[in-house]
């Protein structure tokens, strides 16, 4: 089944560090969203371990282009500051162990995922992603016109919602 949907391949990198302070023994931070190379494999690598820092790459994230996901590309793309959001998880029974599960450019999926309780963070989108973002975004979304509301104030007691 082929999908005529646009689509990027990516990857990403995440850097735990051992022990940042006494109250934890690890810390995950998304630390870059770059576009897939054939030659990232498709198996996740370490990129770098020193004992202290640990950066590994998460390669094979294929982020599809909705267009019923439009809402969400533009409340991206007007926040002033287009980001990536990635949905990553920690292993219950190794904390050690962190990886991505979900790269999205949509504001409402991942506030979908922010409610359902997963953990989401973000990074600011390369201007080429942010540009095929947009000029997707104005094929297939318009915003709907806001309304103004009169005051309260100023409609029959009878008639107020």
């Amino acid at each position: 089944m082929s999908s005529d949907r646009p689509f990027l391949q990516v990857a990403v990198v995440i850097e735990r560090e051992a022990q940042p302070n006494r109250w934890e023994d690890w810390r995950f931070t998304i630390a870059e969203v770059v576009q897939d190379d054939a030659s990232f494999g498709t198996e996740p690598r370490v990129l770098r371990d020193d004992g202290k820092f640990r950066r590994t790459l998460y390669p094979g994230f294929k982020l599809e282009l909705f267009a019923d996901e439009g809402e969400g590309y533009y409340l991206n793309l007007s926040s002033g500051g287009p980001v990536w959001f990635v949905m990553w998880r920690i292993d219950d029974e190794d904390p050690s162990r962190a990886w991505p599960e979900i790269v999205t450019l949509s504001y409402n999926e991942a506030g979908r995922l922010l409610d359902a309780q997963e953990r989401v963070d973000n990074l600011p989108l390369p201007a080429e992603v942010r540009d095929w973002l947009q000029e997707f975004n104005d094929r297939h979304y318009r915003p709907e016109p806001k309304q103004r509301r009169r005051p309260q104030s100023f409609v029959e007691p009878a008639k107020r919602s």
